[in-house]
């Protein structure tokens, strides 16, 4: 009897109670919630979070200089944007970088309606392009991609703000716009909603590092420890969903009942968002950066990136990339067993 009181007080001991968890908020930068967030689902599913003393809340907005802005002001303590607002905003004396590049090959391109005669990215000359938000990185890609076939962005193409997924769907339909500018899980949602795409080509930024990330550097002077514990369990996430994507999408539903919808049968929602996911996958993968550890930032992956912005005038002057990334967090947020990731991942049902 002493010994069984003697475990439950190991188990339960008198007046020690669990110590309260640091709440982050974490800039989302789109709208929709979508099973892009899957890491930050399986993450707080499994604990990874809370064992790191975090409580992660996303916060939705309608894009990556949102995003941007919102750190750098402190609002946000830290946020995944696409880089291209940091390297408008870094000359003008904003301190953030990214410390953890989560989409290692670029997820934005221009899509048209399957049926369209633009075939190239020339023949987008007096078109409407739609984005999701103004702010969204869209809208720099969009530029990019027009002036590198001749075109004079300000002049032979007019970006428009269409919204998300079906929203941007029905406009698609209705021939409010010829083309988005938006990327690789929006058009898996634009799809779904019933509006067939055709991709063109964008072998010219393929290549590029996307979202990454981000906090203030004096924040991640002062609370590295916990900068290092969001990293390695948005890692661990990350690893989960490509090992297991079906699994991850059934996590998603969980942490965010929203994705779920309503309306649809478990059967169809579990294709249509299996499919959403799959289109990231490609783009966590290490070999899309050619790296070698997770979050790893490519210097000469984004200084490339920096010098086609520059070219093309999307921004006004070069930034180098170790003003814009660091990597000093990247071995301690790599301190994990893949392995045993995965194979949890696979056991799942």
């Amino acid at each position: 009897m002493i010994r069984a009181i003697l475990a439950l007080l190991l188990l339960f001991p008198i007046g020690v109670q669990a110590q309260p968890l640091t709440s982050i908020r974490i800039g989302w930068c789109a709208r929709t919630v979508s099973s892009a967030v899957a890491p930050f689902a399986i993450a707080t599913k499994l604990g990874w979070f809370a064992e790191a003393g975090l409580k992660v809340d996303l916060a939705p907005l309608p894009g990556s200089t949102d995003c941007v802005k919102l750190v750098a002001t402190g609002e946000l303590a830290y946020a995944l944007p696409s880089i291209e607002p940091l390297v408008v905003l870094r000359p003008q004396g904003v301190k953030v970088k990214n410390f953890y590049t989560a989409y290692q090959g670029n997820i934005y391109g221009i899509a048209v309606p399957e049926a369209s005669p633009i075939q190239t990215l020339a023949d987008l000359k007096g078109k409407r392009i739609g984005v999701t938000a103004m702010a969204s990185g869209g809208v720099p890609v969009a530029r990019a991609l027009a002036a590198s076939q001749g075109l004079n962005p300000d002049t032979d193409i007019r970006i428009i703000a269409v919204g998300e997924g079906g929203q941007a769907a029905a406009l698609v339909r209705q021939g409010a716009v010829d083309a988005l500018s938006q990327f690789d899980v929006m058009y898996a949602l634009v799809e779904a909603a019933g509006t067939k795409l055709r991709r063109l080509d964008n072998s010219s930024i393929a290549k590029f590092p996307s979202n990454g990330l981000i906090a203030r550097e004096d924040r991640l002077a002062a609370n590295r420890a916990e900068a290092v514990a969001l990293g390695r369990a948005y890692a661990m996430g990350t690893v989960f969903a490509i090992a297991n994507p079906e699994a991850a999408v059934r996590i998603l539903w969980e942490v965010f009942p929203q994705t779920r919808g309503t309306g649809r049968a478990e059967d169809a929602a579990l294709v249509e968002d299996m499919r959403t996911l799959q289109a990231r996958i490609p783009q966590w993968q290490l070999a899309a950066g050619g790296v070698t550890k997770w979050g790893e930032n490519a210097l000469a992956n984004y200084d490339a990136y920096v010098d086609f912005l520059v070219k093309w005038n999307v921004v006004p002057q070069k930034v180098a990339a170790a003003d814009l990334v660091t990597n000093d967090l990247i071995d301690d947020i790599n301190k994990f067993d893949a392995a045993a990731v995965i194979a949890r991942a696979k056991a799942a049902r």
